[in-house]
């Protein structure tokens, strides 16, 4: 049906591309040189060790100066000559975090298959949706709800694996992603289907190319049926040619081994660094090793796994074996946009089952996956994920005097363990503030609540008639 629902569509959304792209270009021109200094802030986190101490880069009473996009400079009592000032004092700043697996669409199905384990979830909650006649306004609204869900928490790039229903999806898709103000990668489900491969291209080509925030990944799915193998090797053959990454569901629950992922995996040629696995749960000791000779990344999503009962992933020996790991927060099994819980939770998961405090990740080790880590996986480090001067100001300024917080006995430390999206004060992406003083910018959120509760309300009835 997806198949079918894309060639239909397609052909009549191509005459409209060039316009569409020019007019997501809008809202992504070069940032002016405006300068913004961030004073006396109590504690920086760079996460660049050259940078400040250990491997957060710690600075304490420091400033950061922004100049338009960049950061151009971090350190103490820096002048501030024509630049507007922010006080930051007693605040806490650090680079925003990188959501690396997460499904936006999602946000219309929140709560759904409560009482299921992810083969249910998907046979009651995903699977049946590609039947649904989505309207673009209908995608647009859930995908923004999500979108200001990120922001919220102090997410400043997400990955977003989209199902990819049919072309117009897609467009909606990526318009609520650009007008988000978000850095972000469009995971694009593909298949073998040449007008889906068509699209693909075109997508990366009008869509994501010409937005400085956007990067293009292909999406899909490893197993040996005859399903799946000609998918897997179609898409991976695109993400050669495209030079992106691809990115696919690995083993998120143990029903998947009988797909012999790996064997598809292997013989898509897909296995390298470009390859980017979510979940990599019920992985044997020789497929981890796998993963590190050929420099797969794994994204990790804990509050989605204990949700599925998909089960706890094999995270010291990943580190241990050096793959590198992210944190997502994928989509409507997570159901709430939570850094600090997911940050929490991949913590808690390792010493609840292991009975060890000092097990794999430690606060610093998990801070670290929810930024620089996760820019790393994605080939984003040159430009995210630390507070260096010459990357790009994506940065939080957190408020640690709220009740949740206070008082400051160790400040790492809390961000971790008392942190809450309600602390997020100031989220800046390429210098600009999607969040100020606690509040989303440039958006009305009840309007975005409005519109996807009426989009929910129809697949829902869809869903369980």
């Amino acid at each position: 049906m997806q198949l079918r629902r894309h060639r239909a569509v397609l052909f009549t959304l191509i005459a409209s591309i060039t316009l569409i792209a020019s007019v997501r270009r809008d809202p992504v021109t070069r940032a002016d040189q405006h300068r913004t200094l961030i004073r006396n802030a109590s504690l920086v986190l760079t996460m660049d060790p050259t940078e400040g101490q250990g491997d957060l880069g710690l600075i304490a009473d420091a400033d950061i100066l922004v100049v338009g996009d960049t950061i151009a400079a971090v350190g103490k009592r820096l002048a501030s000559e024509g630049a507007d000032v922010m006080d930051a004092t007693g605040k806490i700043v650090m680079p925003g975090f990188v959501d690396t697996h997460n499904h936006l669409w999602q946000s219309l199905i929140r709560g759904c298959g409560a009482g299921s384990d992810l083969n249910g979830w998907l046979a009651a909650c995903v699977f049946p949706v590609a039947g649904f006649s989505f309207s673009q306004a209908d995608v647009y609204a859930g995908v923004r709800l999500s979108t200001l869900d990120l922001i919220t928490t102090g997410v400043t790039t997400t990955v977003d694996w989209s199902h990819a229903f049919t072309p117009a999806f897609v467009r909606a898709n990526l318009a609520a992603l650009s007008d988000s103000g978000l850095r972000f990668a469009f995971a694009y489900l593909g298949s073998a289907d040449s007008a889906v491969i068509a699209d693909m291209r075109l997508v990366k080509q009008t869509l994501i190319d010409p937005n400085p925030r956007a990067v293009f990944q292909v999406g899909s799915h490893p197993g040996t049926e005859p399903f799946f193998l000609p998918n897997l090797v179609a898409m991976s053959n695109l993400a050669r040619e495209l030079n992106v990454q691809l990115h696919v569901h690995l083993l998120e629950n143990i029903s998947q081994r009988a797909d012999l992922p790996f064997d598809a995996l292997a013989q898509a040629n897909a296995l390298g660094p470009n390859l980017l696995c979510a979940h990599a749960i019920h992985l044997t000791d020789a497929e981890i090793q796998i993963l590190a000779d050929h420099d797969a990344r794994v994204m990790h999503n804990p509050l989605s796994n204990m949700r599925l009962a998909s089960g706890v992933i094999s995270l010291p020996a990943l580190k241990q074996a050096g793959v590198r790991v992210g944190l997502g927060l994928d989509g409507g099994t997570n159901d709430t946009s939570d850094m600090f819980n997911n940050m929490r939770a991949a913590m808690g998961l390792q010493r609840a089952t292991s009975l060890r405090a000092d097990i794999t990740p430690t606060v610093t080790q998990v801070l670290r996956m929810a930024t620089v880590d996760g820019a790393t996986l994605l080939n984003m480090s040159d430009r995210i994920g630390s507070l260096t001067v010459g990357k790009k100001a994506d940065l939080i300024i957190l408020n640690p005097g709220a009740v949740n917080f206070a008082p400051s006995f160790d400040a790492v430390s809390q961000i971790v363990l008392n942190g809450q999206p309600q602390n997020v004060d100031w989220v800046f992406v390429d210098g600009r503030p999607v969040k100020r003083h606690g509040k989303l910018v440039g958006v009305d959120p009840d309007a975005i609540v409005r519109a996807a509760q009426a989009a929910a309300n129809r697949l829902h009835q869809f869903l369980f008639p």
